[in-house]
């Protein structure tokens, strides 16, 4: 069996814009990509809402950096055949002044940490599909928050490509196959939710079947 770790925030979660909620599994991508899979894989959820790839959140705490929690992350799965990791929306936030560029660099480190580990088969370190976050909407009540963030998200794909071929892991644009929601311009809908999961579903079985 592949395992399959997908390692993400409130998207990967599943936090519903329309309800502030969690959708139920059946309408959150990682469940729609175990379906797609099917049972020769065991896809494992890992989002928590306002996840950043490295920083520790002053407001809502340290617990919210990916950076310091992935190690223990993979080693507490081990062994694992892929990692995907979609983190970086919450690094625009205004109150971390992070730059685009700033946050490709903060998932490739993450990326380094998943190259660097032994949490693969055999002891060897797992695949890695690195997945640049949608580019936002128009941030309806969340404009204070990510200042400039429309502009900024606009950039993901560009510095997170540059990132996969530096570092030589797989690389999946999530705003090549889906929207932000225009109820806040973050989150995904469900229609959108069960387009990345069919993308990523695609992505991995070029990986694993060729």
């Amino acid at each position: 069996m592949i395992s399959i770790l997908c390692y993400g925030d409130s998207n990967t979660w599943g936090y519903n814009p329309a309800t502030s909620r969690r959708f139920a599994e059946e309408d959150r991508w990682v469940c729609i990509l175990q379906r797609w899979l099917g049972t020769d894989y065991k896809i494992i959820p890992e989002g928590l809402n306002g996840r950043t790839t490295m920083r520790d959140d002053p407001f809502e705490g340290a617990h919210k950096n990916g950076l310091t929690y992935l190690p223990a992350c993979i080693e507490s799965h081990k062994p694992l055949d892929l990692v995907a990791v979609m983190l970086g929306t919450n690094d625009l936030k205004t109150r971390f002044s992070a730059a685009p560029i700033d946050v490709a660099q903060g998932a490739g480190k993450l990326v380094t940490i998943i190259q660097a580990s032994d949490t693969g088969i055999n002891g060897k370190a797992p695949i890695v599909l690195l997945i640049a976050p949608p580019s936002f909407g128009k941030l309806t009540g969340y404009a204070d928050n990510f200042a400039n963030g429309e502009e900024k998200s606009k950039l993901f794909d560009k510095y997170y490509r540059q990132i996969a071929e530096l570092q030589g892991c797989y690389y999946l644009n999530a705003g090549d196959h889906v929207n932000s929601s225009p109820i806040d311009g973050i989150h995904l809908e469900a229609p959108e939710q069960r387009k990345l999961g069919e993308a990523v579903a695609k992505k991995v079985g070029e990986i694993f079947r060729g």
